[in-house]
């Protein structure tokens, strides 16, 4: 089978190249002349474990190709995916623009029996706009060439991509056709040789559910913030209470692990948008919009806890922070925690000094030299006077307490992810503050 995959963002490159994996041939197309010529080259522009092997495999193997013309290569695809960007309005909502370019693209080039299907995150009834998009540049052709659109939303996990798409606990199609639902199949079929988790749905239901499940996760995660905050007032240990609530059936233990604030490209875009979808629906989703305050809360937090400590003035106060990303294994610093803190240390007179194993890059990008850039990790927390804990990278989960406490000039932490035994850091004389405990 042949397909185009327009749009080589995080979504679109890995769900190319993890097609072109499976055997199938595989054309990705991105408006950008200078990142498509990168990717012919073997540059990858997004930081993802394994990615970059499997492209250079791939491409060295002629199932994985690089354009920026759709046209020049829509006559041999039988399916085109959509996986451009939806970024936010200015009022929460998804912006389509690039969605509907798509569409209209399709429609001005097809001239045989072709399925779109939109992977990107689009609201309920973005299809209908796509197909009556279609439908009118077809009309402008005067010509009558049978297509049909589908739903398949993604569900990769930021760091574990590969993995999500090769080994899938679900795929979800929502078509409105035999003939749509057949090629999907055939597509999908060798991920589900021994257990076909494809889910069939209208196509409405598979845009909800995609929205549905990032706002379930987040109000879990606000949830279990709102809970912690209140067992550090009560005396609880946060820690109990998770493993309590994890060993129920019912709820189970997943993202229920408090910290400070989710952030990345999908739960506060996605929350959001399900929040203005509702409003013009003409109902409010209350729950959401609790999720979301409780979030932005949450990322001030361990700022507050910083001036609790130290005061409200920390001009003369080095702080290092120990993560930028949004979260592990990915350079990616949407909406992070850290923007927030970086923001408030700043204003608050601190001199700021940063290390992220691999998003160093992206936050010179973002906020550029008004925060100091560390070497390595140890070298964050030269003379510093607090340390603050935003993203729990593997390396940073056993740091060597000896060094720190002779590297801080005061042997302050305040652990965002709750990542370390406080009796462990009392004993090395470090003081130590965490959430919910």
């Amino acid at each position: 089978m042949n397909i185009a995959v327009v749009g080589t963002g995080y979504v679109g490159l890995v769900s190319g190249t993890c097609f072109a994996e499976m055997g199938v041939n595989v054309t990705c197309v991105d408006v950008d002349k200078a990142k498509v010529e990168s990717l012919r080259n073997g540059q990858i522009p997004i930081y993802e474990p394994g990615l970059d092997e499997l492209v250079k495999r791939n491409v060295a193997e002629g199932r994985l190709h690089f354009t920026t013309d759709l046209a020049s290569c829509i006559d041999d695809v039988d399916i085109v995916f959509s996986a451009v960007g939806t970024p936010p309005d200015e009022d929460g909502s998804a912006d389509l623009r690039y969605v509907l370019e798509v569409a209209r693209t399709f429609g001005q080039n097809i001239k045989k029996y072709t399925l779109l299907v939109t992977k990107s995150t689009v609201p309920v009834g973005t299809a209908a706009k796509v197909k009556a998009a279609i439908a009118e540049e077809l009309a402008k052709r005067g010509e009558d060439v049978p297509f049909d659109v589908a739903s398949n939303p993604e569900f990769l996990k930021e760091g574990a991509a590969i993995s999500d798409f090769m080994r899938p606990d679900r795929v979800v199609v929502g078509v409105d056709s035999e003939r749509a639902r057949e090629f999907m199949s055939r597509l999908y079929r060798p991920l589900m040789l021994n257990n076909f988790r494809v889910i069939f749905t209208d196509i409405p239901s598979a845009e909800m559910i995609k929205y549905a499940a990032n706002s379930m996760l987040a109000t879990r995660i606000s949830f279990m913030n709102d809970i912690a905050n209140l067992c550090e007032l009560v005396g609880a240990d946060v820690n109990m209470v998770r493993k309590g609530l994890g060993s129920d059936t019912r709820i189970g233990s997943k993202f229920l692990y408090p910290g400070c604030g989710y952030g990345g490209s999908c739960f506060p875009k996605d929350v959001k948008a399900l929040i203005k979808t509702a409003e013009k629906a003409g109902y409010d989703m209350k729950v959401l919009r609790a999720v979301e305050d409780v979030n932005e809360c949450q990322k001030e937090l361990l700022v507050k806890k910083l001036v609790k400590r130290l005061g409200n003035d920390l001009s003369g106060k080095t702080i290092a922070l120990w993560g930028l990303a949004f979260k592990p294994e990915t350079d990616d610093m949407r909406e992070a925690t850290s923007l927030v803190v970086i923001d408030m240390l700043v204003k608050a007179g601190a001199r700021v000094r940063v290390f992220d194993p691999v998003a160093m890059n992206e936050c010179k990008r973002r906020v550029g030299d008004i925060v100091e850039y560390a070497t390595d990790m140890y070298d964050a927390l030269v003379d510093a006077d607090a340390m603050l804990m935003l993203t729990e990278w593997k390396q940073f989960r056993m740091p060597s307490w000896n060094v720190i406490a002779r590297t801080m000039r005061n042997p302050l932490i305040i652990d965002g992810r709750n990542i370390y035994d406080p009796e462990e850091l009392l004993s090395m004389g470090i003081e130590y503050h965490c959430i919910g405990r």
